[in-house]
């Protein structure tokens, strides 16, 4: 029998509280912020089948009945098969999340910060774990990305020169641009000549700090 969303919220909060568990301890466990957690816990969101498996390994439960409970019975029969999508050409596709905002200190790969997903091809991104993607803001990529594409990132911390990257300056929101390593440091450079290209030294890197989340591995543009 689906539970409501208040019901749900009660039985997921007295097993939390039965197993001796804070938020905090469940955030550790499975990486789901305490905030989400809350809002969960007190009937104002619905879990997602996502948040259901993470909760399910640690609560001891099984999935197959959360899903029943949350109202996802139709996605029970394909539990524990992979799921692949299938694009118009007949390629396999999995789903990759849109993300909103990518900050640093701010858990941005969390479930609420996901604006949508989106479909990429199987045979770049394998299962895409280790993929995210953005959208593009501002023209200073400009004319190779414009505003609203959307790009694929592979999730890395460090890149070769001439690679599209992602970077968290002074810990505000990404930035993408064209990078470029020196002896001297690092320089990101926008492609369209009415911004300035980003310039540090090794030292700011660390202090300031310059932190890179990843690099573009493809151009996703509607028509």
């Amino acid at each position: 029998m689906d539970f409501s969303t208040q019901e749900l919220a009660k039985y997921l909060k007295t097993i939390r509280e039965s197993l001796g568990y804070s938020i905090y301890d469940v955030n550790k466990l499975c990486d789901i912020s305490p905030s989400y957690l809350s809002l969960m816990e007190n009937g104002k969101r619905r879990p997602s089948p996502i948040i259901l498996k993470k909760m399910s390994s640690i609560y001891n439960v099984d999935y197959n009945n959360l899903l029943r409970k949350a109202g996802f019975s139709d996605l029970i029969e394909v539990e524990g098969k992979t799921k692949y999508g299938i694009d118009e050409l007949g390629n396999p596709v999995v789903e990759v999340p849109l993300l909103g905002i990518v900050k640093a200190g701010y858990d941005y790969l969390a479930e609420e910060n996901w604006i949508g997903t989106v479909d990429v091809d199987k045979n770049l991104v394998g299962s895409g774990e280790d993929y995210f993607a953005l959208k593009v803001k501002g023209d200073s990529m400009f004319p190779l990305l414009i505003e609203d594409d959307i790009v694929i990132i592979k999730k890395q911390n460090d890149f070769e020169n001439g690679d599209i990257v992602v970077a968290i300056v002074n810990g505000n929101e990404a930035t993408i641009k064209k990078g470029k390593k020196s002896e001297a440091g690092i320089l990101l450079q926008p492609l369209n000549n009415s911004y300035e290209p980003l310039i540090f030294t090794y030292d700011e890197v660390k202090s300031i700090p310059v932190i890179i989340v990843g690099i573009v591995k493809q151009l996703k543009r509607e028509f």
